[in-house]
């Protein structure tokens, strides 16, 4: 695994500590209070949306007292395992040693054709895709339930609806950033992996015929096959679907935490 050395050590998610350590990208930790950053990021329209929602009242016929449900917590241990298992067992991740020579996986290149990103790439979008979506439909469910409690928990539901309204937006387009800083810790480690294939083929030849330029030398070397570098990149990536899982959660334990007090 490729680390960054001489960085100061963030805090913060593990997502971001480990984008850091895997990559080049400056990713500066920020003094500002949270309440500043979020008043940044709200036009008027989003500040009146949640101003009402903040002061709105519990719908007609709210519930009060209501016993509490343990299907919601089933629920979402499944939601979280299955996403977990979708993680897990993608394909592209799997070591090379632990893929039959039969399967047919995307970033199995010819003998003389050096791993391409690009499938790793697909493979992150459609595993964020599928993220989003069981994650946002679990979320819309819990606050249907916890807007049919006591008054403040309808109006926690509604204003979670409109956070994930106004926020949905930034968190999509910063998380999709995220496969773009790994194409730049997967190309780190396949030059290193040249490097080192150029050496040892320079290395034999040096041992078996007359000199030649370097430059002749590094075009004839041959291209990074898959290996124990690639299983490298394979773990980083899903360590950071992993981390990535653990940051969309986070809303979904905020509202489980409140069906439980509720």
């Amino acid at each position: 695994m490729a680390h960054v050395p001489g960085r100061k050590a963030l805090s913060g998610p593990a997502l971001i500590r480990l984008l850091a350590r895997l990559t080049d990208a400056g990713l500066p930790e920020s003094g500002r209070p949270l309440a500043d950053q979020l008043g940044q990021w709200l036009v008027w329209t989003d500040a009146v949306a949640l101003s009402a929602a903040l002061g709105g009242h519990a719908p007609v016929g709210a519930s009060h007292g209501l016993a509490p449900d343990p299907a919601h917590e089933a629920l979402c241990m499944r939601v979280r395992s299955s996403l977990t298992e979708a993680i897990t067992r993608a394909a592209m991740l799997a070591p090379q040693r632990l893929v039959h020579p039969a399967r047919n996986r995307p970033d199995q290149a010819g003998s003389d054709t050096a791993p391409d990103y690009a499938a790793f790439r697909r493979c992150y979008l459609s595993l964020q895709e599928e993220m989003e979506s069981a994650i946002g439909n679990l979320r819309t469910l819990l606050r249907e339930k916890l807007a049919a409690r006591a008054p403040a928990m309808s109006r926690l539901a509604s204003v979670d609806a409109v956070m994930e309204r106004v926020l949905g937006m930034r968190e999509h387009n910063a998380l999709a950033a995220v496969p773009g800083l790994l194409a730049a810790h997967f190309e780190r480690l396949r030059d290193a992996e040249a490097a080192t294939c150029e050496r040892a083929h320079a290395g034999l030849l040096d041992a078996t015929q007359p000199a030649t330029p370097a430059a002749t030398r590094a075009a004839n070397s041959p291209a990074p096959k898959d290996g124990p570098w690639l299983d490298a990149f394979r773990k980083d990536m899903q360590s950071v679907l992993f981390a990535e899982l653990e940051i969309r959660f986070q809303p979904v334990e905020g509202l489980r935490a409140a069906l439980r007090a509720s």
